[in-house]
């Protein structure tokens, strides 16, 4: 069995194809896989270091500002889109896959449209609440539209009846031990731990409003944090040197770049804040954690707003619209959620009413039925 993976650009399309990939590898050790990605992107990194080959093409996406600089992009893009379905095309006779499944990225589409003009077997999974243009264009040619959430499917019109699988988590983070965790991370039973994050490169208003929380709150009694402050977050640590905050070892406070042991850190934490990418929602609620969520206005479709609304329209978060944030609120929400264990309790409850923790398995048999029944 020989099975094509596309995915690209950021983590939320890549992270959940090599998931599926691993565990397809893991049941079925003698398949073949490849990926395709984009040419200089995080995919030429993060694919390799999973142990799986990849191959490239050049693809940007379209602008959709009307603009002079608008226009000369477009004009790039649709000159390389022509040059990238030639490669695809090379790429797919050279490997003969089974299937073709596309998780997400400028490069999903002149793949995946290839694929399926070759008749191989093609699938989609769309990650958003709002599902991306890209997406939305292939589910009408596509075998098999896979999505995370139900909202998804009001938006799209799919040649075949589309699947609500969910996303998958990864075995580590789904299976982790809490009291190991937290040993680990030497909190005890009565401290309240909070996650904050704001992506890889880090999301200044996320950055600012954490600092001004810190400030607030670094002397409040059995409260532990962790804050990754992502790749352009430096000027948190030079902030809290300047207002006196105490951070490191032997502090209550854990300032990282990155955090490299999610598997440790959300298990172990009780409140998490977080942006609102699909890998986020998906991972928080498999393990009913109590959330406050800021969605970036700065992705397409305003997709991440309505990722978060399927967990807060039932209570199982609270969304804070980034024009709405300010370093008290979000001290506020958290001194007000410390107190009240009981409030807590009930978003973890409601979180996990929307948790689908066999998405794993559920992606892998339709990828394998599609390769099987060629």
């Amino acid at each position: 069995m020989k099975i094509l993976f596309v995915a690209g650009g950021t983590g939320g399309h890549i992270n959940p194809a090599i998931a599926v990939a691993s565990e397809i590898k893991r049941l079925y050790p003698t398949t073949e896989i490849l990926f395709v990605g984009t040419k200089n992107r995080m995919e030429t990194k993060i694919v390799p270091a999973a142990g799986f080959p990849i191959k490239t093409v050049e693809m940007n996406g379209f602008s959709r500002k009307i603009s002079i600089n608008g226009i000369k992009n477009n004009v790039k893009t649709a000159r390389l889109a022509i040059r990238a379905s030639a490669e695809a095309k090379k790429i797919i006779k050279e490997f003969s896959p089974d299937v073709a499944v596309g998780f997400g990225g400028y490069v999903t589409g002149p793949v995946l449209r290839a694929a399926a003009r070759m008749k191989i077997p093609t699938c989609i999974h769309e990650q958003n609440a709002f599902p991306g243009v890209a997406n939305k264009a292939l589910a009408k040619m596509v075998d098999r539209v896979m999505l995370t959430s139900p909202e998804a499917e009001k938006y799209m019109k799919c040649k075949n009846a589309p699947v609500v699988t969910g996303l998958p988590v990864r075995r580590q983070i789904l299976h982790a031990d809490r009291d190991f965790a937290r040993a680990a991370l030497n909190v005890k039973p009565n401290e309240m731990l909070v996650l904050s994050m704001g992506g890889s490169l880090g999301a200044r208003e996320i950055n600012n409003a954490i600092i001004g929380m810190l400030s607030e709150l670094h002397n409040e009694k059995d409260i532990k944090f962790i804050h990754a402050a992502g790749q352009y977050g430096g000027f948190v640590w030079d902030e809290l040197k300047k207002l006196n905050i105490p951070y490191g070892k032997n502090t209550n406070i854990d300032l990282r770049e990155y955090i490299n042991d999610m598997d440790i850190c959300l298990p172990a934490c009780d409140l998490v804040i977080s942006r609102a990418g699909a890998s986020s929602i998906s991972e928080i609620s498999a393990l009913a954690k109590p959330s406050i969520l800021i969605p970036s206005p700065n992705v397409a479709e305003n997709h991440q707003f309505h990722n978060a609304n399927t967990l807060a329209s039932n209570g199982g978060a609270i969304l804070i619209e980034e024009k709405d944030l300010t370093p008290a609120l979000l001290a506020q929400t958290v001194k007000e959620l410390k107190n009240n264990r009981n409030k807590l309790e009930e978003i973890s409850v409601r979180a996990s009413e929307k948790a689908k923790t066999n998405a794993l398995s559920e992606i892998c048999k339709i990828v394998v039925s599609l390769a099987e029944n060629r």
